[in-house]
């Protein structure tokens, strides 16, 4: 079964709470956060405040995606928030094995993610130890950019290397992701989609949700 994760960079903030109880009683299978500091990548979106209020209003797995520098700082912290999923970029961790490994200490999942321009050979050795991999299929910052077409080769790596490496890995996708290409994303070997724009357009969260589902299960 394919997992749709919402990302809630594209909520409607005056609503956030409203809107969580939506996805809540939806199809969603995880709620995607993205935690941005301004340095790695271009712009500053929510921390911890925002996630440990939104806990209360849901059971769905909280999907932290961090695009900040020095991430192991602050793993404990986002933990303590209710995050059941915690992303760190190859990109921003000298010591990357060290913070996979105090992530899962906590008895939670750790994953990796990787720009476009970084090549998956990068986290070879440790996808025996990541729960997930994230693809990125835009360059990390903003919501609504266009898909990366490339980035689907990137996933297909991944796939083939964890026939052998780590079977039961997820292989997450985001950024760019609708009903017109969720399904060559999935074909490429994905098992988690991350969409923002897609289920928050129009105001019909449930809507944009049973369509995306249905295009994939």
């Amino acid at each position: 079964m394919i997992k749709l994760a919402p990302s809630i960079l594209s909520a409607d903030f005056s609503k956030l709470g409203e809107q969580i109880k939506i996805l809540e009683n939806s199809k969603a299978d995880f709620i995607h956060i993205d935690v941005m500091d301004g340095n790695f990548v271009p712009n500053i979106s929510f921390g911890f405040p925002i996630i440990k209020s939104i806990r209360k209003y849901t059971k769905k797995t909280f999907d932290v995606h961090l695009m900040i520098e020095n991430p192991s700082r602050y793993i404990e912290e986002f933990v303590k928030c209710g995050a059941d999923i915690i992303t760190i970029h190859y990109e921003t961790d000298k010591h990357i094995d060290r913070t996979i490994n105090y992530i899962k200490s906590f008895g939670i999942k750790a994953a990796v993610a990787l720009n476009p321009g970084t090549p998956v050979m990068c986290i070879k050795d440790i996808l025996g130890l990541v729960d997930m991999v994230l693809i990125m299929t835009v360059n990390p910052g903003y919501g609504g950019q266009k898909f990366i077409d490339y980035s689907l080769d990137k996933i297909r790596e991944v796939k083939e290397l964890s026939k052998n490496m780590n079977k039961d890995i997820l292989i997450e996708a985001d950024g760019g992701i609708g009903a017109g290409n969720i399904k060559n994303v999935v074909e490429a070997g994905a098992n988690v989609v991350v969409a923002g724009s897609a289920v928050f357009k129009d105001n019909a969260i449930e809507e944009n949700i049973n369509l995306l589902k249905g295009s994939i299960n």
